[in-house]
């Protein structure tokens, strides 16, 4: 028998730690659940079951949208979709791309963080 899955996290590269923590925080909602060095050159963020981890990149960051169109570095879903496309909004989001069904059911939107990582949020919609 395996061990049970409580959490998942995407690892996103960032050119700045601070900055982006600041940005997952404020604009995106999330909660600084741990920060290393001083100053931060990594960081674990929280909404909700959800985590995200924020590493300092000694590179260029390529999001994975450069790599291949309208593909997710990090995806969240929600209840509310709606709702959580404006409360971004509200709060400076930049979207990527506005509310729309997808053809695999999902009332999806993204948006983009500091780095121009491509950050999904989906509704599954009912089937029926």
């Amino acid at each position: 028998m395996t061990g049970r899955i409580v959490a998942q996290a995407s690892i996103l590269l960032t050119r700045d730690v601070v900055a982006a923590m600041g940005h997952w925080r404020d604009v995106l909602g999330f909660s600084i659940d741990n920060s290393f060095g001083d100053p931060p050159s990594f960081a674990i963020l929280k909404r909700g079951p959800a985590f995200v981890m924020l590493g300092a990149s000694t590179s260029p960051v390529i999001p994975r949208r450069q790599e291949r169109e309208s593909l997710f570095d990090a995806y969240f879903w929600v209840d509310d979709a709606r709702a959580e496309c404006e409360t971004l909004r509200a709060r400076g989001a930049i979207f990527d791309y506005e509310p729309c069904l997808q053809p695999y059911g999902v009332l999806e939107f993204g948006v983009l963080d500091l780095d121009d990582h491509l950050i999904g949020f989906g509704q599954v919609l009912e089937q029926g």
